[in-house]
């Protein structure tokens, strides 16, 4: 079977580039496309082109694909061992070339949302490749954490963009669609008036939502209200209520209400904001904005 992965003898054989390796290995590991996508910031359709890309450069199938899952062919078992390995020596190249040059330290801002759920596996990559660096990460609103960056009291930033008052600031890093989510066979959905677990005053879902069901006439009180999306999520867990939440956090047993008297939400969007004034600082932003797929 290893003979199967070797060149066929072509003078110059395709590299495999360490973006499709990763995406493969991810899949192997979640056994879904689905969560490989969350895990990696792109949608399913980007990591199914990028294993359909893998599978044309070394002429074999790496997934066997059914309905509900998707497991290693014995090729992809084979070829998971040297992903594996070819990603960790290329971490440690990284780390031995480049982390001991820089060192320092960096505070660094961020919502609620992407600090429990985006953020940790990033930072942990980063410091992998920059152990000498020290992250500093406060969990505060998008607004206040724009007023810190501005104030210099932050070196950098991911913020949701579009908030009330809020200018459009930096750069666009990750969209994404923003969704109506209750709990799966609950009943706060079939309820009059709607009720709502939303965040406080100036935050972009409340505005959002409130805007879009004023514009269809329904009616809705609001039921729970709080500062961090994990209340949110928990306003949701007990059919408390109905928020407006992105499509990539929603975890069973919520799920995505799809009826054709909600009305359609805007995109939910996040903001990388702060200048790379010092070495460490232009390492993380690099770092953040490749895993966000921002080239």
């Amino acid at each position: 079977m290893m003979d199967q992965l070797k060149p066929s003898g072509s003078p110059r054989q395709p590299i495999l580039d360490s973006d499709l390796l990763k995406a493969f290995v991810t899949v192997a590991e979640c056994g879904s496309f689905t969560r490989a996508a969350r895990l990696l910031f792109r949608t399913p359709a980007a990591i199914s082109q990028q294993i359909k890309k893998l599978e044309e450069m070394i002429g074999q199938t790496v997934f066997v694909r059914e309905p509900r899952r998707v497991y290693l062919s014995p090729e992809g078992e084979v070829l998971l061992g040297y992903s594996r390995r070819i990603l960790k020596l290329s971490e440690e190249a990284l780390e031995q070339f480049r982390a001991p040059s820089i060192s320092g330290k960096i505070t660094f801002g961020t919502t609620d949302d992407i600090g429990t759920r985006r953020l940790p596996g990033i930072l942990a990559q980063f410091a992998r490749v920059f152990p000498k660096v020290e992250v500093d990460v406060v969990v505060i609103a998008s607004r206040e954490a724009l007023r810190r960056v501005h104030a210099n009291e932050l070196d950098m930033a991911l913020i949701v963009t579009g908030n009330d008052g809020q200018a459009d600031d930096g750069e666009i890093v990750h969209t994404e669609p923003l969704v109506w989510v209750a709990r799966e066979g609950g009943l706060a959905i079939d309820r009059s008036p709607i009720p709502l677990a939303v965040a406080n005053h100036g935050c972009v879902w409340r505005r959002s939502a409130l805007d879009a069901l004023d514009g269809r006439g329904l009616n809705y009180r609001i039921a729970y209200t709080c500062e961090h999306c994990a209340a949110q999520e928990a306003a949701m867990l007990a059919d408390l209520a109905v928020s407006p939440f992105p499509k990539s956090l929603i975890r069973p047993p919520l799920k995505q209400i799809d009826r054709d008297d909600l009305p359609p939400l805007p995109e939910y969007r996040v903001a990388l904001i702060g200048q790379p004034t010092s070495p460490e600082v232009r390492a993380l932003y690099d770092t953040i904005r490749s895993a966000f797929g921002t080239r």
